[in-house]
């Protein structure tokens, strides 16, 4: 079958993220079929036109990485962009509309109902090539598990059981536009996620044990994503470390395979073992982005955080004595937030030195976590609240406005202190350095 997957994808703002995704879905397909890839970033109307009418796709996926920014202080809700894009393709094409992806898989029901799409992949894209099996064949896939079907249930499938493959991408027209925007292409060193966040969909998109990939075929993925002309790689796991002994073996096979480029990751800030970060550092790391969320000791508590004030103090200062660049994002407003912790975090920020702090204010509601049932609990929600527009969990004691204004004002023309990812200004700032040469997220221009 003639495979079409799409990333409809429009942000840039800090700037365009590569739709690893797909490459794992392009992975998964049979080499009987043909596929192409699609990404709105690079191909603009006119182009997608012309490869529907050349190509002719019988089916096409369309990934759903995003539903909105989760940001309550500049919220962008990006369905209906997706929805107009779905409109559009049939007017141009007959083929088959498949819709997945981690966004999809949160609220799998209701986006597949607001698309209007023939089929879903609730969970992993891997999926995706059973249905396109299955058509080919003339197979009913309503059997298939996790695959969603008009009129069906959107059932929570178990992970993906099967091999998971990775289309490396080559020195293409879609690659080079991420090269010349920050040089960043991405891989994945793990699927899962062992934490149990109080507000967090990610363990029921990728499941709540760790499926570690081979540190050799970690290293062999970022040598071929070097080859195809990445000047930085970024790891997109929750959180890179939270395998410790995993990601230690993963920075020594980067290290010792021959890779030359940098390279940056999520982390969360426990407490680190003695010489981590150097070892990071020593491997290539050049960028630790911590998902800190609070530094007040009941909140992290509340938000269910596998770490202290003091762990995350301990582990910002080794990876700032490693050479790091470092950077802290915040979640502020959820259950039992007020004044109280909200200073207790800020006053505990200052003694993070040369670092960047990302502020978001307000915590998006989603089905299946410990926040939608305390929500559900204290009547903020019903079950019939249709969550697919953000809703934010809503604090007793203090208005997301009033975090915002103490955030604000404890900034006081701090440039390193940002409330969402900046806004536009920064977006601005971060594509000149990009169009100069410089490459990955560059926040580190901002620290002080």
């Amino acid at each position: 079958m003639r495979v079409l997957l799409l990333s409809p994808n429009t942000l840039t703002a800090p700037y365009p993220v590569y739709p690893l995704g797909l490459d794992y879905v392009a992975g998964s397909l049979s080499s009987a079929h043909q596929v192409r890839i699609a990404d709105v970033q690079v191909a603009d109307q006119a182009v997608l036109a012309d490869l529907l009418g050349e190509f002719d796709p019988e089916i096409i996926g369309i990934a759903c990485r995003n539903i909105d920014n989760t940001d309550a202080t500049d919220p962008l809700f990006l369905l209906h962009g997706y929805r107009e894009l779905v409109s559009w393709l049939r007017q141009r094409s007959s083929a088959i509309m498949v819709c997945g992806g981690c966004g999809f898989t949160i609220m799998p029901g209701r986006i597949f109902d607001f698309l209007g799409v023939d089929y879903g992949i609730i969970g992993e894209g891997e999926r995706f090539g059973l249905l396109v099996d299955a058509l080919a064949r003339g197979q009913d896939p309503a059997e298939i598990s996790g695959v969603l079907i008009p009129g069906g249930t959107a059932a929570q499938p178990p992970p993906w059981p099967g091999e998971i493959r990775r289309r490396l991408p080559v020195e293409d027209k879609q690659s080079s536009f991420y090269v010349r925007h920050g040089g960043m292409l991405n891989l994945q060193s793990k699927r899962g996620c062992s934490f149990r966040c109080l507000y967090c969909p990610y363990p029921r998109i990728e499941g709540k044990v760790h499926r570690l990939v081979e540190p050799e075929q970690v290293a062999r993925i970022a040598l071929g994503l070097q080859a195809a002309g990445a000047r930085y790689l970024f790891i997109t796991d929750s959180a890179f470390n939270a395998d410790i002994d995993h990601s230690l073996a993963v920075a020594r096979a980067l290290r010792d395979c021959g890779l030359t480029i940098p390279w940056g990751a999520f982390f969360a800030p426990i407490m680190p073992p003695p010489g981590y970060f150097e070892a990071m550092a020593g491997a290539g790391c050049r960028h630790v982005e911590f998902g800190t969320e609070s530094l007040a000791r009941n909140m992290l508590q509340v938000l269910r955080k596998p770490f202290g004030p003091p762990d995350a103090l301990a582990a910002h200062r080794q990876a700032r004595a490693a050479g790091l660049h470092v950077a802290h994002y915040f979640l502020l407003g959820g259950p039992g937030e007020s004044a109280a912790t909200v200073a207790e975090s800020l006053d505990l920020i200052e003694q993070l030195d040369k670092t960047v702090f990302f502020f978001f204010i307000g915590i998006r509601i989603y089905p299946g976590t410990g926040l939608y049932d305390q929500a559900l609990a204290e009547g903020q929600i019903d079950q019939h609240t249709d969550l697919l527009k953000p809703v934010f969990y809503q604090p007793a004691a203090i208005e997301l406005k009033a975090i915002e204004a103490l955030v604000v004002a404890r900034a006081d023309g701090r440039r390193n202190w940002l409330v969402g990812a900046g806004g536009a200004a920064i977006a601005a700032t971060l594509q000149t350095l990009h169009q100069r040469g410089f490459v990955g997220p560059l926040w580190e221009y901002l620290a002080k």
